[in-house]
């Protein structure tokens, strides 16, 4: 035989095939933006075996995709279901056993080393079938969060089936003690979150508490039947606890649960008590018991006051996160005294603490450098405050809604310094200007997400100063009455990384604004165009362009005709997840697209609003 015709038989593999599918993964696990990963799939089907086989994570989006996502990655480790409404326990019982490992063949015997396929691949032999594990036995994590339809059998099955799960999260089930009891049979079992499980009480707790000792963080926030007698019952059981969320539960904190802390004194490191009874002398419990905490949680906590807060410091030197919005007693005491123990604070929750000034602040500015979240919504605060935070140049998120003594000057303060910013909220502020977006966009260029809801005197000349952040993600321009088209397509043609856009109430956004949104902002997955001067033909056109496009909210667009309902919700079915609409719309669509809608597991929600101009 010649060597040309041994050549055609056997082609030597070059380039991107030629690579291990291992060389292949690690490449791919570099990548963190999706279309990047993308791109190298549809470059080479070697990459997408690769990634078959390597992935560890998946978030369905559908029920009707589960068993084909389970199929293609075969390694899953954490799985996400909350998006899969109507998932319920038939569904569930496509995650197996782990199965035996398998069989090793005889040496030359068919299926063994020799003909497993190309060395180093993982992937079985070319031809010949071999057995291949569907599901993903290896589950570790797994969230059934807003799946309803699933009840104490599902959880049930769950337990028996995935022996190695580590991390569950059965939030907003109608689940029961039942559940509980299954769940107790995990060995490794660490985190547990099941927010709003109403039908959960003492006893199931009491059921975890006799279980395996291995659980580290438990979240029973808003079941209303748990009690602080049931907390105190899980810490006897599960002595490394490391964070309780009991947020908007528990009626109380008694004196049997705060007696019972210095059993995990050593371990725990977060505590959320929001919108609970606390007072100064449960703060001074908890601090002279818990001195490892890093986070606490006290929103709401109405009764807290400045002593409380500084028993609580004066003990726990290592908080870098605290929360304290809605505390409307604290005042600049407070503030100070968090500065002068907890250097290391990173994120610090203000919200509607009224009694707060520029002079709290300037001991937070000055002494916590390491801050990278501050949250002053609705505080009594002005541009001095500004210039003392400009002092954190870490800062990455800063949010100012509702301080109207906030003015463009201010935001010249943290433009000029902080960098790194990537978060900012100036909703209701009235007094920025172009000329304050225009300091922001020169100083702030990893800018992701911006809200400028009802801050009218914006302009276009305010949006072009903000087309230059290209990691621009999210961005809220509600009622912004000044902005027209050539704002909007400034925005869409300089930020080709939104993905989520409120319109809302810009009245002079028309169908040549849209046009621009729909040929730049390819990645838009949420829009709201309520009361816009859109027509029917925009409205068609932005939707069948908008392939990414999940949530839309087009309330009160009153040049759109029926018929143009119609067609644009024809060419986005499938890809729409949420819709909000005017209630008077159920009755003139066509039940044939309501079907439709349904079908693709698209929610609808009708609301009955009147047509009022702001």
């Amino acid at each position: 035989m010649s060597q040309e015709h041994h050549h055609h038989q056997h082609p030597v593999t070059t380039g991107v095939d030629a690579l291990s599918l291992d060389l292949l993964a690690h490449a791919l696990s570099t990548l963190t933006d999706p279309h990047d990963r993308k791109s190298c799939r549809l470059a080479s089907r070697a990459f997408t075996r690769a990634e078959s086989l390597s992935r560890r994570t998946a978030r369905p989006l559908t029920r009707d995709a589960l068993p084909h996502v389970l199929r293609l990655f075969p390694s899953l480790t954490a799985l996400d279901l909350s998006a899969c409404a109507g998932l319920d326990a038939a569904s569930l019982a496509l995650l197996p056993r782990s199965p035996p490992p398998p069989r090793q063949p005889r040496a030359g015997q068919r299926g063994g080393p020799a003909r497993a396929g190309r060395a180093g691949d993982g992937l079985p032999a070319a031809r010949g079938p071999r057995p291949v594990a569907v599901g993903c036995p290896g589950l570790e994590r797994l969230s059934v969060r807003w799946c309803r339809e699933i009840s104490d059998i599902g959880v049930h099955l769950l337990a028996n089936k995935c022996r190695n799960l580590r991390t569950v999260d059965v939030s907003y089930l109608k689940v029961s003690n039942e559940s509980l009891r299954s769940l107790s049979t995990l060995e490794k079992l660490q985190h547990l979150a099941m927010v709003s499980c109403s039908f959960i009480d003492d006893d199931g707790l009491q059921l975890l508490s006799i279980g395996g000792s291995s659980l580290q963080s438990i979240d029973v926030s808003r079941c209303d039947h748990v009690t602080a007698q049931g907390l105190t019952s899980l810490i006897a059981g599960h002595n490394f606890l490391q964070k309780i969320n009991a947020a908007h539960s528990l009626l109380e904190l008694d004196t049997c649960f705060l007696s019972k802390l210095p059993v995990i004194k050593n371990t725990l490191t977060v505590l959320r008590l929001d919108g609970l009874e606390v007072f100064s002398s449960s703060l001074q419990a908890i601090g002279a018991s818990c001195k490892n905490l890093v986070e606490i949680g006290l929103s709401k906590c109405n009764r807290i006051t400045d002593a409380g807060i500084v028993s609580l410091v004066n003990h726990c030197k290592c908080l870098r996160t605290i929360d304290i919005t809605c505390c409307h007693l604290l005042t600049d005491d407070a503030l100070a005294s968090i500065a002068e123990n907890c250097r290391r604070l990173e994120c610090i929750r203000l919200e509607s603490c009224p009694l707060v000034s520029e002079k709290g602040l300037e001991r937070i500015g000055t002494l916590c450098s390491h801050l990278k979240e501050i949250d002053l919504t609705d505080c009594c605060i002005n541009d001095a405050a500004l210039q003392h935070l400009s002092r954190c140049s870490e800062l990455l998120t800063l949010k100012l809604g509702l301080c109207p003594s906030i003015s463009d000057k201010g935001l010249g303060y943290i433009s000029s310094t902080c960098s790194k910013l990537m978060e900012l909220d100036i909703y209701r502020c009235g007094a920025i200007t172009d000329d304050g977006l225009a300091a922001l966009a020169g100083g702030c260029k990893k800018m992701r997400m911006l809200n400028l809801r009802y801050c009218d005197k914006i302009t276009d000349a305010g949006l072009k100063h903000l087309s230059s952040l290209e990691e621009l993600t999210n961005l809220e321009m509600r009622c912004l009455v000044r902005v027209t088209g050539i704002g909007i397509a400034s925005i869409a043609t300089g930020c080709p990384n939104l993905k989520e856009l409120d319109l809302k109430r810009c009245y002079s956004v028309d169908d040549a604004s849209v046009w621009a949104v729909a040929r730049y902002s390819q990645n838009l997955r949420q829009l709201d165009i309520s009361y816009c001067q859109i027509t029917g033909l925009g409205l068609c056109h932005l939707l069948s362009s908008l392939r990414c496009l999940q949530d839309l909210k087009m309330v009160h667009l009153s040049w759109v005709s029926i018929e143009g309902f119609e067609m644009a919700l024809r060419a986005a079915c499938g890809r729409l997840k949420k819709v909000k609409m005017l209630s008077g719309m159920r009755s003139v669509l066509s039940p044939e697209l309501l079907q439709m809608l349904q079908a693709c597991g698209c929610r609808v929600r009708w609301i009955d609003k009147p047509l009022v101009y702001k």
